[in-house]
């Protein structure tokens, strides 16, 4: 595929659009023994070819591991993606990690099967954005955009 390379952070995947305007970078993972990775490697690709630099961290990804690719790649953004329940412990340990590693200017999102009411809590916690499944690619993008003032 087009744009994918490896590097050096576990089984991480660089996946790189047209830069132009869209100079933000995304790390997106997969944290805990959630093994269903479908849908964030379409969210990748979309934001991809919306011109997003997007790497993509894979599957079994600890919380320690996310925040220290987050902090190596310099990344503007972390997106996660969960389906398996573990939102309320991963999420947070997330945000917590980046906070005291100096990630604290590191926008984090989710997606995956997240209750209304822990998506209140998840907000709480730091979380910027929720996706739940039958949200499109387009709104992830245009939230994207508009959270990183990105010229349409």
């Amino acid at each position: 595929m087009k744009g994918l390379t490896t590097n050096n952070i576990g089984h991480t995947i660089r996946i790189q659009g047209n830069m132009g305007s869209a100079n933000v970078r995304i790390l997106l993972a997969k944290p805990g023994l959630d093994g269903h990775d479908r849908g964030i490697k379409i969210v990748a690709r979309a934001l991809r070819d919306a011109g997003f630099e997007v790497i993509y961290a894979g599957l079994h990804q600890t919380p320690d591991m996310i925040a220290k690719a987050a902090l190596e790649e310099d990344v503007d953004a972390v997106g996660l993606s969960i389906l398996s329940g573990a939102h309320n412990t991963l999420f947070p340990r997330v945000i917590k990690l980046l906070r005291q590693k100096g990630g604290r200017n590191i926008t984090v999102f989710g997606g995956g099967i997240i209750p209304d009411e822990d998506i209140k809590k998840l907000k709480r916690a730091g979380v910027k954005a929720l996706f739940t499944p039958g949200t499109s690619t387009k709104e992830i993008i245009e939230w994207v955009k508009k959270t990183f003032k990105v010229k349409q």
